[in-house]
């Protein structure tokens, strides 16, 4: 198992500590043009602050890395971002792009999505490995099952055991750090929430409407097919890359795709409304299909949104 020491920015570090649990955070890049791919799904990232404090302070659970315009990153984890504002979020990556942005350019920027963060107080903060380099930019991996990553490890073990016992049920089950029987790191299936499931079903689909075709980014949304509120999880073949219009006829029962992968359009768009000439154009067609396989809309949610909330 590896683990990825990040350098980040003190303020977001003691922006994001000091706002209790949180479920996922996105760890910006602000370059954004290189995808982040050091580590596997469920593989721990760490937080390492800027020198003079060479210590890791904290990490999480790493779960995906995309490329986003940043208004899309913003919606997707608001205040998760590290910051209290969409344009507090913009200061901060362009004094780290060193220019000025465009009030209206809606620049990329690199998203590292974790899961299950944790932060550690300052009298449990870890210095960092004797081999770290101080021009190191980024960040650096590490084995944790040899040294200087095995101590390093242990060291982690030692400064989250203290604070694990107070959180939450979601952190203390599985821990996000964990050992198997032979006292070496495993990895934890990481509990993906909103934000992520945003992103995952965005990338899932090509970043292309699942109905229509359509490429426009800030009009397209992750949409649950078994809502999270009703049961459905956080989970990609839970989810339909839509247009935000047919999303929301989807969450209202007006729009339905059949365990066949085809389009369903109620009547009732024509008897309540005495239009929607549109959305019948799309009737019978069969979706676009995830990229991959695996990510196919589960039939058991496409079944379940046909019978309890699909209007007919």
């Amino acid at each position: 198992m590896k683990t990825f020491v990040g350098v980040t920015d003190g303020d977001w570090f003691e922006f994001l500590s000091g706002r209790g649990y949180l479920e996922e955070i996105n760890f910006w890049q602000p370059g954004g043009k290189t995808h982040f791919r050091a580590l596997k799904e469920g593989e721990l990232f760490l937080f390492k602050l800027h020198s003079p404090d060479n210590y890791i302070v904290g990490g999480g659970l790493f779960v995906h890395s995309t490329l986003l315009p940043v208004s899309v990153a913003w919606d997707a984890f608001e205040a998760a971002n590290g910051a209290e504002s969409l344009d507090e979020m913009r200061a901060r990556v362009e004094y780290y792009r060193r220019r000025p942005g465009d009030a209206l350019e809606d620049y990329t920027v690199g998203c590292i999505i974790l899961t299950q963060p944790f932060f550690l107080p300052r009298e449990r903060w870890i210095p960092v490995p004797e081999d770290w380099k101080p021009n190191i930019v980024q960040g650096r991996t590490y084995d944790l099952e040899r040294e200087p990553g095995l101590s390093l490890f242990r060291s982690l073990e030692a400064a989250m055991a203290p604070q694990s016992s107070t959180w939450p049920a979601e952190m203390r089950d599985p821990q996000p750090l964990q050992e198997n029987r032979y006292g070496k790191p495993v990895l934890v299936a990481p509990r993906v929430g909103q934000g992520g499931f945003k992103i995952l079903v965005t990338d899932a689909y090509g970043r292309r409407c699942s109905l229509t075709g359509e490429r426009v980014l800030p009009v397209l949304e992750a949409a649950h097919i078994h809502p999270y509120s009703k049961g459905g999880q956080h989970r990609i073949d839970n989810g339909l890359l839509m247009r935000r219009d047919l999303h929301t006829l989807l969450d209202r029962g007006y729009v339905t795709v059949t365990p066949d992968m085809r389009i369903e359009v109620s009547r009732r768009i024509r008897e309540e409304f005495e239009n929607g000439r549109d959305y019948y154009v799309l009737h019978g067609r069969e979706i676009r299909a995830p990229l991959s396989p695996k990510n196919v809309p589960g039939k058991e949610n496409l079944l379940w949104h046909n019978e309890n909330i699909f209007r007919g």
